[in-house]
């Protein structure tokens, strides 16, 4: 299975760890370049941007978003709206509320409508 990764902090980066481990394809995103670059160093295909990341990944494609609750997700869930396809899988990873959740998949939905 292929699956993107955003955000590569602590938790993020050793999901992908994990994920690597049990065989999984990942592709690593982060603002800070050197977390890509060290995933990479360790098997992840890096993204240098949101744009690369979208690309990179297969249809149906999964992004899985580890970055602090509130604007950054909105951000990040906003920029994946406008790069991914109906059908394309967006997991909130973070501790955001899950009103806010349950809010973005309704806003995400209606875009395939």
């Amino acid at each position: 299975m292929q699956l993107g990764m955003i955000g590569l902090g602590r938790m993020g980066s050793n999901m992908v760890r994990r994920l690597m481990q049990a065989g999984h394809e990942c592709v690593a995103f982060d603002l800070d370049p050197k977390n890509v670059s060290q995933l990479a160093g360790e098997g992840a295909t890096p993204a240098a941007s949101l744009d690369e990341f979208a690309a990179v990944l297969r249809p149906p494609r999964a992004a899985w978003v580890m970055v602090p609750a509130g604007d950054p997700t909105e951000h990040v869930v906003a920029q994946l709206a406008e790069r991914f396809a109906s059908g394309d899988i967006v997991v909130d990873g973070g501790n955001s509320h899950f009103k806010d959740d349950v809010r973005r998949a309704k806003s995400l939905a209606s875009l395939t409508e």
